[in-house]
């Protein structure tokens, strides 16, 4: 990748390395855009992961009908790799965007109001939304238990679904705050170079790999703490925190961006052909070595989730800041909703499972049908919760 030139009007380090015409700024509509877009991404997969074999929506823990084998595997190839674009996504935008509000809070206001933002909607995830509602699907599917089974026996345990990510954005926050209160924040503004998306990839690949020693991919903790992918979230968190002072929330640099979609477009195209040659047809049974422990699979596999990670997110927000400039009300509307949205979707896409268990239809019906309304659904009850309620203020 290639150097990203300082700009000729260089950014002025004010209040732990922000720039100072970057303080006034409230807000970025293609940033916002974004978020709304990925939410809306996020809420249909893990609709379609509820009908798939392989997992990764706890409704398959009582599903009534999955898609055929040839046709999960198709898709696990087509949809499979955003995955780890949208986590690490996610990461990258919270740390471009930490230094600006430490900076107007400083660390003790701004841990306060993560604890509160993330915390609180984490807890209450924790401890009455998801046990209940997983408690409904598993009584839907004639399995007579309690709530309070449900909840305590629940693995892992302390499960709190979709509210993982907030749990793990909350730490590294806790500890981005803690790193800025020693001080350590203002020895390291170095200018951004395009080589170092290379040596993020690496290190993220590094760390995955031995991670996954211990905690393969899909693993299970208490608290689901997704220690597996914690190497990805830390490490965009830390890029977005130094990209920041060179306006890349505003700006990605066009010839990073060009060398990022490469990046995409190659380990795209390659990941197919690995697959194939490995001979996996199924991965809920033929994935296993690909999750972690001494095996070259495990390592291809950390490589290619890295190079997705990096140059992927890169790649993605320099698209989003170049399409998504629509502000209407819709859009609006949309934006403001987009976290109450990904609260909410535990609860709307586990009632429409529920409610759609008994209907006689082929599993590719009823994923259309739950990932269309269960978007509309989480979105236009997040607005709702936004305008119309207190809680306005904590989402």
């Amino acid at each position: 990748m290639t150097r990203y030139q300082r700009p000729a009007a260089a950014p002025s380090f004010e209040q732990g390395g922000v720039p100072a015409r970057q303080v006034a700024r409230h807000r970025i509509v293609q940033i916002d855009n974004l978020k709304a877009v990925l939410v809306g991404w996020i809420i249909a997969c893990h609709a379609l992961l509820g009908y798939l074999a392989i997992g990764g929506w706890p409704y398959d823990e009582v599903q009534e009908v999955i898609l055929p084998p040839r046709g999960e595997f198709v898709i696990s190839i087509l949809i499979g790799p955003t995955a780890f674009v949208v986590i690490g996504a996610f990461f990258f935008v919270a740390g471009l965007f930490a230094p600006l509000e430490m900076a107007h809070q400083g660390p003790l206001r701004f841990a306060r109001n993560r604890l509160l933002r993330l915390g609180v909607p984490w807890v209450t995830m924790l401890l009455l939304i998801w046990p209940l509602f997983m408690w409904f699907a598993h009584r839907s599917a004639g399995q007579d238990l309690t709530f309070g089974q449900a909840f305590r026996q629940r693995t892992p345990f302390l499960d709190s679904g979709p509210a993982w990510f907030l749990e793990v954005l909350l730490f590294v926050s806790l500890g981005y705050a803690l790193w800025h209160s020693l001080g350590l924040t203002q020895r390291l503004r170095p200018p951004l170079r395009g080589h170092y998306l290379l040596w993020c990839g690496i290190a993220i690949m590094a760390a995955t790999f031995v991670m996954r020693l211990w905690f393969p991919a899909r693993s299970q903790q208490i608290l689901d703490l997704h220690l597996w992918e914690w190497p990805q979230c830390v490490g965009m968190f830390c890029l977005g925190t130094l990209a920041s002072g060179w306006h890349w929330a505003e700006q990605v640099p066009p010839r990073v961006d060009r060398s990022c979609g490469l990046v995409v477009l190659v380990t795209l195209g390659l990941a197919p052909v690995v697959v194939i040659l490995t001979g996996v047809r199924d991965f809920g049974r033929d994935g296993g070595v690909f999750l972690g422990g001494w095996h070259w699979q495990a390592l291809t596999l950390a490589a290619f989730e890295a190079a997705l990670v990096v140059a992927g997110s890169v790649w993605l927000l320099a698209q989003g800041q170049r399409l998504l400039t629509f502000d209407g009300r819709l859009a609006s509307a949309c934006q403001r909703a987009a976290y109450a949205a990904f609260l909410l979707q535990a609860p709307v896409l586990l009632s429409l499972e529920i409610a759609l268990r008994s209907a006689p239809l082929p599993a590719l019906a009823k994923v259309v049908i739950v990932a269309s309304i269960g978007v509309a659904a989480s979105f236009s009850l997040g607005w709702l919760l936004v305008q119309k309620t207190p809680l306005r203020r904590l989402l």
